[in-house]
């Protein structure tokens, strides 16, 4: 058997977790065993970095230190969890991945996406997802759903200003408009419902 890696991607309250465990229950529904995880985060040694990633104020970290944090944490993850599931033919469904890097490290301008990937090679030999989805949602209804799910607990990230994460999500739309074949982008502004329909719709030939 050959092992499934799916990630979800998108700006802050589009509902990737939720969408995660619903494209996990599917899968396992149809008889696949599937990991559902996250990044930053995944394995005992990824949490941790997570937590330095995410807490306190935001400069807290430049961005290099940032991007090579969220490398460490990749790397760990592919190694200890990823790679292990796929080559055991098991399928992984991961909240976020390595295009949230690109998006979210790069819109500075210290960073150019040649910059992230070298990163990813060297951390994570360069994995990347058989599928990615882009969950895409009007701003003003991401905000809503963000601010709803964080009552004003904001990461450090989720709470950069409204033109650092526009500008993510117009990253997020180039990489589906770049590789239309790894990357589809997802209107998620449907029910539920009706975009975990979708994203299986989206995975079927990967299901076979």
């Amino acid at each position: 058997m050959t092992g499934r890696f799916i990630s979800l991607e998108g700006g802050e309250g589009t509902g990737k977790s939720t969408q995660a465990k619903a494209v996990a229950a599917a899968l396992e529904a149809k008889g696949h065993k599937v990991h559902l995880t996250r990044e930053p985060g995944g394995t005992p040694g990824a949490e941790v970095i997570r937590e330095l990633l995410l807490s306190g104020h935001d400069e807290k970290w430049n961005m290099r230190t940032e991007a090579l944090l969220f490398a460490a944490a990749r790397s760990e993850h592919c190694q200890s969890l990823i790679q292990p599931a796929l080559d055991r033919g098991e399928w992984i469904i991961s909240d976020r991945f390595i295009d949230s890097s690109r998006a979210y490290q790069s819109v500075s301008g210290l960073l150019s996406d040649e910059n992230i990937m070298a990163l990813h090679h060297v951390g994570s030999q360069g994995l990347m997802p058989h599928r990615t989805f882009i969950l895409d949602l009007p701003e003003e209804l991401a905000a809503r759903r963000a601010e709803a799910r964080d009552r004003g607990d904001s990461d450090r990230i989720g709470g950069r200003d409204s033109d650092y994460h526009r500008a993510v999500m117009a990253k997020f739309r180039q990489y589906a408009d770049e590789e239309p074949d790894r990357v589809r982008l997802i209107d998620a502004a449907q029910s539920p419902e009706d975009v975990t329909a979708n994203l299986m719709h989206n995975l079927s030939d990967l299901i076979g």
